[in-house]
């Protein structure tokens, strides 16, 4: 029997891999204005994911471009449900010229961690979907506060990290920790392998936890994320898996 899975990237950040990394995926969270973007950007990796026919989503993030949107700001509830809004219906008009229909929306950074954690984040996020009246699925991990408070709102799809180490408690390692990247194909390939087959992730402390997914993400500022993705290309076969 072949299992189906999708493999999602964060794009349209100017790292300059997307035309790479695009046929390897299928999916693409883009950059919508709040670490990173601009109409040109997001209309230019809207047309490449067309080209290959990778689902398109949105990838807002706290309106913060110093810092990339990987430190938590502090905004008051109705800030960051406004800031979550409007760069959706930015994104949203940018598809909608190109003709692409929106697959997804996945929170980037510091707020896709936050989101999971604190539950007036989590509020926000929902509020600003909704009030966009357009309902794609939201990206998301399983079991955090996020998924409880969208759950019956909103199209969930849970989602694992393919280049990304994980804590005890399932949260991320801190990016300022020097083995929060996974950098070897052959350690994506086998924590992929796991997350797949038997529902597990190894944490940075060794113990085995369940995970449940089934988009999986690499990121697009991975320095190694072609390598690692071509190499997964050519266990998945051998293996039964293939792309949605």
């Amino acid at each position: 029997m072949v299992i189906e899975i999708d493999i999602n990237a964060d794009l349209g950040e100017g790292m300059g891999q997307d035309e790479a990394l695009m046929p390897l995926i299928s999916s693409c969270s883009i950059a919508c204005g709040g670490h990173y973007g601009t109409d040109e950007s997001m209309r230019r990796t809207v047309i490449l994911a067309k080209k290959h026919k990778v689902k398109v989503g949105a990838h807002p993030s706290f309106p913060d471009r110093d810092n990339f949107g990987r430190k938590v700001m502090s905004l008051s509830k109705q800030e960051l449900s406004e800031a979550v809004y409007y760069q959706l219906l930015h994104f949203y008009a940018v598809c909608e010229t190109e003709g692409v229909t929106v697959n997804h929306i996945k929170l980037h950074g510091a707020l896709y961690n936050y989101a999971a954690i604190d539950a007036p984040a989590a509020d926000a996020v929902v509020e600003a979907i909704v009030e966009t009246k357009i309902r794609p699925k939201l990206y998301l991990p399983y079991g955090s506060i996020l998924h409880k408070k969208a759950e019956n709102i909103i199209p969930l799809q849970f989602e694992a990290f393919i280049d990304r180490t994980y804590n005890n408690d399932l949260r991320l390692v801190s990016r300022s920790d020097p083995n929060a990247t996974i950098e070897t194909a052959e350690a994506a390939w086998k924590q992929l392998q796991g997350m797949i087959f038997k529902n597990e992730v190894t944490t940075s402390e060794g113990l085995q936890r369940n995970i449940v997914a089934s988009t999986y993400c690499i990121h697009g500022d991975n320095p190694n994320a072609l390598v690692i993705l071509d190499h997964i290309h050519s266990q998945l076969h051998n293996a039964g898996i293939q792309l949605l």
